[in-house]
């Protein structure tokens, strides 16, 4: 009899079928990753080749009907399919997108899980908002989703989707989708990196290009001063190939100076300051990168020595370039060529030394001439005064016509001398203005009455209108008076028939003076030039009116010089209008002293009895003048001309007045004289008046100052003489005045 033992192994035999079959995948994946990782394509930095290798591996090692590659957008509100792959039509595909907003949960799990597998995805709470409008109509029936993830941000999602019967995904399977999740990282990371590879060669090709091309010599030199790297333009610069210079130090070819070794520590302690600062944080040179450079480059113009022995002025700028940990690695020495510049440079300084020396020879000149011109004036004026007076005898009608003729051309050409003068002083900015609160009622009354005769001459009326909350404006008396008498006598030459008006009112920041005829006009094409010095626009009115053209150019200068201007409008044939412009008026109340205001002094003074005047003046027929006329009118008078026994003079005269010149021609002049006076005891008691050609504010004042009593402006008129006579001879109670008139 046999006994038969049987075992049903069914179950032990599909156990160890699925084991094999286990075994099988994991082998089959892993082999996929290995030639994944052995795949050079990844190398190539070609990103949408490598995802096309991934998604064909990982369908076809799955057994899933389609694999894609999905990826953020910029805002992280959607992601955008870059690569799908299509077992069936084996063809790959991209451009579809899902976006947050329609699909919010699905979009939390892809942030908060690890992978999505999801067996039943129409079912499955993460994956069934996208049922309706992609699985069902795609028929995908199961989903197995791995993170994509770079530099700790999730970017995107690899997605395998199987369609048919619903699939339960296995723990190898989802490490598989996790390691091509990590391929695809690597593929963009190879992409990113070429990307930055081909980047810096086209930079590096565009900076050598650069390096090469550009025409300011530029040389690489180590920390020891040795050449490492030269451009055309340097060899050029000096007159070496790249080759001789390869190593050479670079400071063999710089004429140095004292001071650039000094320049050159300074250069390498603040690389070494900042080292300090940036230790405790980390170097990043890339961080305030203008201040960076500006702390660690030089800048200096030298010679430097070419191959055939000569010397070439060039701008050098050192710069120092860090290596990647801060310390300097390189200089680089930009260097210019600027021989040229600098021969202009010399041949400009020559230029301007030459114009300066014309423009003192100019001012020479013209200070030569003043005093020229104004002497023999002196001199004819003086004497045409003393005829007028019939000092020396009675004259006739027609005698009486010359004398007055001489003198007035004498007023003319002083005129004209006095515009030259002033034109050149103001234009040298050498004009100073004595500001003080002057009476504008004052003013404009004192300028309408010195034009009145030739307006009246000419049968022109002119009238003034002050319209002014406040009487006073902030001027230089004397400077705003020659303006307004400018403006008023342009406008009575110009002026055939009509009227004259002078009219003043105050604006907003300051004061308005608006002079306006009826005269023949001003074309406005020739407005650029009415206020250019020299100029009459008409040639033919140089014939017709007398004058240099100076007037209004100068009232400009002065104006400008107040912080103010002139301006003007006018129609051709109708007439102009001219606005001075003086700023800001001080509002205050002054009280006149009207002892002590100007006036003009008509009448001769009383007869001085034995009063003794010493006059000191060089010029003779000045002298004369005065001499003769004092002497006439009643004072005792001694001329001398030589300065060698001026205080043996006073000594023994004692005068009661010293008419003093300020230019004496000798070895001491008027200012000479007035310091050695003030040595003497007697000094108090002196009485001197200083005379002069010329009266800036700067000059009054510091005459003042060193004890003089008051000054007199050549050439002297007579009403000036008499005024000076009453002052300090003729009144017992007078006080010695301080103030400059």
């Amino acid at each position: 009899m046999q006994v038969v033992s049987a075992r049903d192994i069914t179950e032990r035999n599909q156990s160890q079928k699925a084991l094999q079959i286990k075994e099988n995948n994991r082998r089959k994946q892993s082999q996929t990753l290995v030639q994944l990782a052995r795949s050079k394509t990844f190398q190539q930095g070609d990103l949408n080749a490598a995802l096309k290798e991934i998604t064909e591996a990982a369908a076809r090692t799955l057994l899933v009907k389609r694999v894609g590659v999905w990826l953020y957008n910029q805002e992280h509100s959607k992601i955008e399919c870059i690569n799908l792959y299509d077992v069936s039509t084996k063809k790959h595909s991209f451009g579809n997108s899902l976006s947050e907003k329609s699909y919010p949960a699905y979009f939390q799990a892809l942030e908060e899980e690890r992978t999505i597998a999801a067996d039943d995805a129409i079912n499955d709470i993460r994956t069934q908002e996208l049922s309706e409008s992609y699985l069902s109509v795609l028929g995908i029936t199961s989903l197995l989703n791995a993170p994509i993830w770079l530099e700790g941000r999730l970017i995107g999602v690899v997605c395998h989707e199987h369609i048919g019967e619903k699939r339960q995904w296995t723990l190898e399977e989802e490490a598989f989708a996790g390691s091509i999740a990590d391929f695809v990282t690597l593929a963009i990371e190879a992409k990113e990196r070429n990307f930055a590879q081909e980047a810096l060669r086209q930079s590096e090709a565009q900076f050598r290009a650069i390096f090469e091309r550009c025409s300011i010599g530029i040389g690489l030199i180590d920390m020891k001063a040795q050449i490492v790297d030269t451009n055309v333009a340097l060899c050029e610069i000096l007159g070496y190939s790249r080759e001789e210079l390869d190593g050479k130090r670079f400071t063999d070819y710089i004429c140095t100076q004292r001071g650039d070794l000094k320049l050159y520590k300074q250069l390498m302690s603040g690389i070494h300051t900042d080292l300090k600062r940036t230790s405790r944080v980390g170097f990043q040179p890339s961080e305030h990168h203008e201040q960076f450079v500006e702390r660690h480059r030089i800048e200096m113009e030298r010679r430097c020595l070419h191959q055939n022995g000569s010397l070439v002025w060039t701008h050098i700028s050192v710069s120092v370039i860090p290596a990647s940990n801060g310390e300097p690695e390189l200089f680089v020495a930009m260097i210019e060529d600027i021989t040229e510049r600098k021969e202009t440079e010399l041949k400009l300084r020559a230029s301007q030394e030459a114009a300066e020396a014309g423009s003192r020879a100019k001012s020479e000149f013209l200070a030569t001439m003043s005093h020229e011109l104004r002497t023999p004036l002196n001199a004819i004026m003086g004497l045409s005064q003393l005829l007028q007076q019939e000092i020396v005898g009675s004259l006739n009608e027609k005698q009486n016509e010359y004398v007055s003729c001489i003198y007035s051309s004498g007023e003319h050409l002083l005129a004209l001398i006095n515009d030259i003068l002033d034109l050149s002083k103001v234009e040298a900015d050498k004009e100073e203005l004595l500001l003080s609160p002057l009476p504008v009622s004052d003013l404009c009354n004192y300028a309408i009455w010195t034009v009145r005769d030739r307006a009246l001459e000419k049968g022109l009326q002119l009238t003034c209108k002050i319209d002014v909350e406040e009487d006073i404006c902030i001027g230089d008396e004397r400077r705003i008076k020659q303006m307004l008498l400018n403006l008023l006598t342009n406008a009575i030459k110009f002026t055939p028939a009509g009227q004259v008006s002078l009219v003043v009112k105050n604006v907003s920041q300051g004061i308005t003076f608006t002079v306006s005829d009826t005269g023949i006009g001003i074309d406005s094409n020739q407005f650029p030039f009415l206020f250019e010095p020299f100029q009459q626009l008409d040639s033919r009115l140089n014939r017709q009116y007398e004058g240099t053209g100076l007037g209004l150019a100068l009232t400009r200068k002065l104006a400008r010089l107040h912080g103010g201007d002139v301006s003007v409008k006018s129609i051709l044939g109708k007439g102009s209008q001219f606005t001075l412009f003086l700023p800001n008026p001080v509002e205050m109340q002054t009280e006149q002293d009207k002892g002590q205001q100007d006036t003009a002094i008509t009448s001769s003074p009383a007869i001085p009895q034995n009063q003794i005047i010493l006059l000191v003046e060089e010029e003779e027929n000045a002298a004369i003048v005065l001499q003769d006329y004092l002497q006439t009118i009643g004072y005792q008078v001694k001329w001398i001309d030589s300065v060698n026994n001026f205080l043996e003079q006073v000594r023994n005269l004692q005068p009661n007045l010293i008419l003093l010149d300020v230019q004496l021609i000798g070895d001491a002049s008027g200012w000479d004289l007035l310091n050695v006076l003030k040595q003497e005891p007697y000094f108090p008691d002196l009485q001197v008046v200083m005379m002069g050609f010329n009266e800036p504010p700067e000059e009054k004042l510091s005459i003042l100052q060193a004890g003089a009593n008051d000054y007199l402006l050549k050439p002297i008129r007579v009403v000036q003489l008499e005024s000076i006579l009453t002052r300090y001879l003729n009144s017992s109670d007078f006080q010695i005045n301080k103030t400059p008139i």
